[in-house]
C-alpha cells in the first residue's frame, strides 16, 4: 500500500492540473469501490472548482468551491493518472477507457485524471470541509511527520512507558500519521535500534533522535518520487526511485551496507508484517 511519500508524491504531480482548475465533468463508472461512494458523487463534484490539494497522512484531500472535500485514498492499487496535459517532461493522449477506470475528472484545462484501481481497495468520500478533522478516517489520527508538532518532546512523551515493539510503535498512526511498514525499517537501520525493542525502554536521547531519521528518510524518499513496488505510480504515470537507496527493507540474506559492518539482513514477521534489520548494527 503507498505509503506517505507516495502519497505526497502523487498529490504534487496532481496540483498544477487540479489547484484552481474546475472540473467541467465527473464520471463515477461503478457504485463503489471499498466503500460505496456517496451518493450523488458525480453531480455533487461537476462544475466546481478545486481550491487546494492537501494531504493528512495518506489520504489526499481536494478542497473543493462547495465547500466539501473530496477525500481520495488510493488503497493497494489505486492511480491517479493524469492525460492530456503536460506534466514536467511528460504528456499522455487521453487513452481509450479501460476496465479499472472508476472515477474520471474532465478539467477545464482539458486534462484529464483518472482514478484507477484493479483491486478496488481505494476508497473516496466527501466531507464538509469544516468537518474533515472529524471524519472516521482521520479523526484518531496523530501528527504529521513532517509538521511542527511532530518534535523530539512530543515523541519522547508518547512513547515513555510503552511496552510495545518500537516498530509497531512508529506503525501507530495515533502517534505518527502516514509512516508505514517500508520507512520504519529504513528508520530503525539508521538510529540503529532493533525492531523488537520496547519502545518505552529505549533511551530519551534515542527516542529523541528518531525524530530527525524520520523527517529525512522521507524528504529523501519523496524527493525519488517514493517507492515503486507493484501497482504504485506517480500522476504522470512514471515510477518512483527510493527502493533502489532501500538499506534493509526487501534485503534479506544480503550483506549490511554499513562500512564497519559484515553483518547479514534478516527477516522477521511483526503483527503480520515484514521487519527487515541487522542485528549487528541495530541493538
Amino acid at each position: 500500500m503507498p505509503e506517505l511519500p507516495e502519497v505526497e508524491t502523487v498529490r504534487r504531480g496532481l496540483m498544477p492540473v487540479m489547484e484552481g482548475q474546475t472540473i467541467v465533468k465527473a464520471a463515477v463508472n461503478r457504485h463503489d469501490l471499498r466503500w460505496p461512494f456517496p451518493d450523488g458523487m458525480a453531480d455533487r463534484l461537476t462544475g466546481k472548482v478545486v481550491k487546494a490539494l492537501r494531504r493528512r497522512s495518506k489520504y489526499i484531500l481536494a478542497d473543493l468551491s462547495s465547500n466539501e472535500t473530496l477525500l481520495i485514498h488510493l488503497g493497494m492499487s489505486g492511480r491517479m493518472l493524469i492525460s492530456g496535459h503536460q506534466v514536467g517532461d511528460h504528456y499522455h493522449d487521453h487513452p481509450a477507457p479501460a476496465k479499472h477506470d472508476h472515477v474520471v475528472f474532465d478539467m477545464e484545462n482539458e486534462a484529464r485524471i483518472t482514478f484507477n484501481d484493479a483491486r478496488r481497495f481505494g476508497a473516496m468520500d466527501l466531507i464538509t470541509t469544516h468537518d474533515c478533522d472529524d471524519h472516521w478516517l482521520m479523526c484518531d489520527l496523530g501528527p504529521e511527520p513532517l509538521g511542527n508538532l511532530f518534535n523530539e518532546d512530543y515523541l519522547v512523551e508518547r512513547l515513555k512507558r510503552r511496552n510495545t515493539p518500537i516498530k509497531s510503535a512508529l506503525l501507530d498512526q495515533r502517534i505518527i500519521a502516514g509512516l508505514g511498514n517500508i520507512y520504519v525499517c529504513e528508520v530503525l537501520f539508521r538510529a540503529g535500534i532493533h525492531p523488537t525493542r520496547k519502545a518505552g525502554k529505549i533511551s530519551s536521547a534515542r527516542v529523541a533522535g528518531l525524530v530527525p531519521i524520520v523527517r529525512d528518510v522521507l524528504g529523501e524518499a519523496i524527493a525519488a518520487g517514493g517507492s515503486s513496488f507493484k501497482d504504485y505510480r506517480q500522476a504522470d504515470g512514471e515510477l518512483g526511485y527510493f527502493q533502489h537507496g532501500f538499506q534493509v527493507y526487501d534485503r534479506e540474506g544480503q550483506t549490511c551496507l554499513k562500512p564497519v559492518c559484515e553483518g547479514e539482513i534478516r527477516r522477521i514477521v511483526q503483527s503480520g508484517r515484514s521487519s527487515f534489520f541487522c542485528p549487528q548494527c541495530q541493538r
